[in-house]
């Protein structure tokens, strides 16, 4: 059963009394009072997160829930709530069917720790940005939790969290490979992936009767089974070595074989009959394939294998990857104990029309009211913004969005679109005709698909853009270029800002696009990310070289000043993601130099499970090729000081990474790169110790008007009067020396 979300026209009586009296639909209720003002005796479903209660679209809890709601299921919200014992977790009863378990829109580790695993200072998703509002782990405690409080109710556990752990998973802050989050959660089923169509069919079917612990043949689903079960008797395993490789080549017969019988001498006895060979034509084999690949599972090698060796773990992963196109996946399984971890077959993409009714419920688009005017940084963020699309192509190693919402572009349609910006405009309190972003997981992929649905459901690449982009790849961004032209004409829209990562390398097969979007929809920034400039990390993160990045700022540039307008690139880069060597971070500091970027903020590469760079920081595999025993070992930068140096390779210029520069350029015999040339890198002298160059001294206040905030040499000290000495603290906010 997959049921067609947009023929679904079940809904509330009360939603349509509430729109009329207060303009906007209820919120889901969060307490027992709010039930009792609906009429409600009790939930049908109840959904636990570790977020804020946002009724907006861009909030997976809200999303849910008013997409339940709108199958005419009673659902209700319980956000944040005390882990320390069940009580929480009893606040609105029983639900009738099953508790819907998330750590929220951000994995609930990478919420609270850092790249270096420090605890961070705040938390977005929580009103005043408070921390420790959620715990470690959040899914499997939120759901041993729902056990606890109603032994016996169904629990389902989804979102980034349960998604990117539904096998075992090396974990970066316990250093360690851990088990499926089936496991430890004890959760009836895991849904991965974007799981809207898949949760439909689930809460039907158990209203219907059905145990949630039960349904085992719902696509984008994994679930726990005794070792060595099958659906049916049709179903076949496969081990995975098999499949180490993308595609499989099949042994043709050959048409020019003869038979025995042709070379019989004539007084031979009769030939036996030899049954006359059928050649099938593409299309029969192709469905014959199909129909045997919709009935195999291919066993992955088990957790207590992968957490001890290192060349099967990333053989794992790699596997997995492999089995991630809708159109071609087959189930895995993984053993863990005696029981195996089933995975049936990714979600097929949502249509248009799909995307269109979860889109487009009656969101209130506000924090809950219990909130009062506590400030919430993630509402804050994207109150004004729309998305317009999911999943990502681009297949970057260390990003998770693929692994999540796959490969297939899933896009909203214009009107849908349209009618949001118009309600933002209508019914968002403090709206002043700024729009924040149109994009999503990237902000031009909208609409880009293969050019051959055929050839996309069998394609088994990891990116349709790397090492080049794919000669079946649609490139054209007409239908991205419209809908800008379309939105900024909605009357009370005064800009539209696009603030969503752009693929750069996509942008320039479209000049007329770089120029709308150049032209009209920044406001000074643009945010792209290089990552690096050297050919080593870049191969392992499946990015582009520096050629694109080069073309992209050459147009960036041209129509920037052909629309009379002062604006900057910001790029990103990564420190110490694998395959990075310290004369890779090297050249990349000698490479901002040259261009005269100062980067403020940088980001150290953090392993999130499942990510394919994550495989290499753990096992120093690179699972983007065959593996073997003899297989490339990838240089892993685990150590706290190599770690701290290429971060502070990004920020040459700051005067608190002089030192461990100074210290590493003497090392690796790079002493012609200390000095006060523009061809050095750092000074021979600490700066504020009153040993600089004379008649210079290094303020390192912020300059406020470039886009990567870098630091400036302040100007020279009148003649006759000693530099100022800043003791190597900064020094107040001057003016800007205007140097680009």
């Amino acid at each position: 059963m997959n049921t067609q979300l947009s023929d679904v026209k079940a809904i509330f009586s009360y939603r349509k009394f509430w729109a009329q009296r207060f303009g906007t639909a209820p919120f889901l209720p969060m307490s027992r009072t709010e039930m009792d003002e609906l009429g409600w005796d009790s939930c049908d479903i109840i959904l636990v997160s570790g977020d804020a209660y946002i009724d907006h679209p861009s909030f997976g809890m809200a999303l849910v829930g008013r997409l339940l709601e709108s199958q005419g299921f009673r659902v209700g919200i319980i956000a944040q709530p005390d882990w320390q014992s069940a009580d929480a977790f009893r606040e609105l009863g029983k639900p009738n069917l099953f508790f819907g378990v998330t750590a929220g829109n951000m994995d609930s580790m990478i919420n609270r720790y850092t790249a270096d695993k420090k605890p961070r200072s705040d938390d977005a998703y929580t009103p005043g940005g408070e921390p420790n509002k959620r715990p470690d782990r959040a899914v499997t405690v939120y759901a041993q939790r729902c056990r606890e409080a109603y032994p016996g109710v169904g629990v389902m556990i989804g979102s980034i969290e349960a998604s990117l752990r539904r096998i075992a998973h090396y974990d970066y802050w316990s250093d360690k490979v851990r088990p499926s989050v089936l496991i430890n959660s004890k959760a009836d089923i895991l849904l991965y992936g974007n799981a809207e169509r898949a949760l439909v069919e689930l809460a039907h079917r158990v209203a219907g009767g059905e145990k949630l612990s039960e349904i085992h043949d719902v696509r984008g689903t994994a679930f726990i089974v005794p070792h060595g079960w099958r659906p049916n008797d049709e179903w076949e395993e496969m081990d995975s070595t098999t499949v180490d490789v993308p595609g499989r080549v099949d042994a043709h017969p050959d048409p020019y074989a003869m038979s025995p019988a042709d070379n019989a001498p004539k007084d031979a006895e009769p030939a036996p009959v030899v049954q006359t060979i059928k050649f099938m034509n593409v299309h029969e084999r192709v469905a014959i394939r199909r129909a045997q690949r919709a009935k195999t599972v291919v066993r992955i090698p088990a957790f207590e294998a992968v957490a001890y060796d290192p060349v099967l773990y990333a053989h794992a992963s790699r596997t997995l990857h492999l089995e991630s196109n809708p159109g071609n996946a087959r189930a895995l399984v993984q053993l863990h104990g005696d029981r195996d971890v089933w995975l049936t077959p990714p979600p097929i993409p949502l249509t248009t029309e799909e995307m269109d009714f979860v889109f487009g419920q009656p969101y209130a688009r506000n924090p809950h009211p219990s909130y009062g005017k506590a400030h919430i940084p993630a509402w804050e963020m994207i109150r004004y913004s729309v998305n317009i699309m999911r999943g990502c192509f681009g297949g970057c190693t260390f990003c998770s969005i693929t692994e999540h919402e796959g490969r297939i572009i899933q896009s909203r349609s214009e009107e849908s679109i349209l009618k949001e910006i118009e309600e933002i405009r209508d019914k968002t309190d403090g709206f002043t005709g700024h729009i924040s972003d149109l994009g999503g997981p990237t902000a031009n992929m909208y609409r880009l698909s293969c050019k051959d649905p055929k050839i996309e459901k069998s394609c088994r690449k990891l990116s349709c853009v790397y090492p080049d982009i794919c000669e079946n790849l649609n490139t054209d961004h007409s239908s991205l270029i419209q809908l800008y032209r379309k939105a900024r004409a909605i009357p009370g829209v005064k800009k539209i800002n696009i603030q969503s990562g752009l693929r750069y390398d996509l942008a320039v097969k479209s000049p007329e696009y770089v120029k709308e979007l150049v032209t009209h929809h920044v406001g000074g920034y643009l945010k792209i990310a290089p990552e690096h400039t050297e050919e080593g990390p870049l191969s392992k993160m499946m990015k582009p070289g520096m050629g694109a990045y080069d073309k992209f700022k050459e147009m960036f540039e041209r129509f920037s000043k052909q629309a009379g307008k002062e604006q900057y690139l910001i790029p990103y880069f990564i420190a110490a993601h694998p395959g990075t060597t310290d004369e890779d971070m090297l050249n990349l500091a000698l490479w901002l130099k040259k261009n005269n970027f100062r980067l403020d903020q940088v980001q150290t590469f953090m392993p999130t499970p499942m990510a394919m760079a994550t495989t290499m920081w753990h096992t120093r595999r690179n699972p983007l090729k065959k593996l073997a025993r003899s297989s490339e070992k990838v240089d892993v930068v685990r150590d706290g000081y190599r770690r701290k140096l290429h971060k502070a390779f990004l920020r040459y210029h700051h005067p608190d990474n002089w030192q461990i520069l100074y210290d590493a350029l003497l090392n690796m015999g790079r002493r012609d790169l200390i000095g006060y040339g523009k061809q050095h890198l750092i000074a021979p002298t600490p700066p504020g110790s009153g040993r600089d160059r004379p008649g210079q001294r290094f303020n390192v206040a912020r300059t406020a008007h470039h886009p990567t905030q870098r630091f400036q040499d302040a100007p020279p000290a009148p003649r006759g009067k000693p530099a100022a000495k800043t003791g190597g603290k900064p020094a107040a906010r001057g003016k800007p020396s205007g140097r680009r």
